[in-house]
């Protein structure tokens, strides 16, 4: 098992909605399957405060930005939970996996999250398969069952 996890977007949102359809097994993956210590980055905060505010996100009961700061500082405030700079070597990677003939412009966040975690020898966590398709990413798949 890795030392560090970055949990997807997906993820972090599933673990702070109860009312989300994967918060269960994103409970067993914290409780049970996490490296010792998971971090956000800067795309997955991001994300998060902006998914936690949105009304149809959150089924029409969306936080105000003060209740979403304060979820994820909550996180933050874990013993386990980090913020994970970007590496040195992460755009680098990035373009590799973007710059290419069969890269769909649609994805620009999956290949940035692959690389956050690639470069820092990270293990990406996901409800998303496409993480897949990245070759040499630490990744669990985690699935509904």
């Amino acid at each position: 098992m890795p030392a560090r996890d970055l949990p997807d977007l997906n993820v972090w949102l599933a673990l702070t909605d109860p009312d989300h359809q994967h918060h269960e097994r994103a409970r067993r993956y914290w409780e049970a399957e996490a490296a010792p210590q998971l971090a956000f980055c800067r795309v997955t905060m991001l994300g998060l405060l902006r998914l936690l505010t949105h009304p149809k996100v959150m089924h029409g009961s969306p936080f105000t930005p003060a209740e979403a700061w304060l979820a994820y500082r909550s996180f933050l405030a874990l013993p386990e939970v980090a913020f994970l700079s970007e590496n040195p070597r992460l755009e680098l990677q990035f373009v590799a996996w973007t710059d290419t003939a069969t890269f769909a412009p649609h994805r620009w966040t999956d290949p940035w999250l692959a690389a956050q975690a690639f470069t820092t020898g990270s293990r990406l966590i996901s409800f998303d398969s496409d993480f897949l398709a990245f070759p040499g990413l630490s990744f669990l798949h985690l699935t509904a069952s």
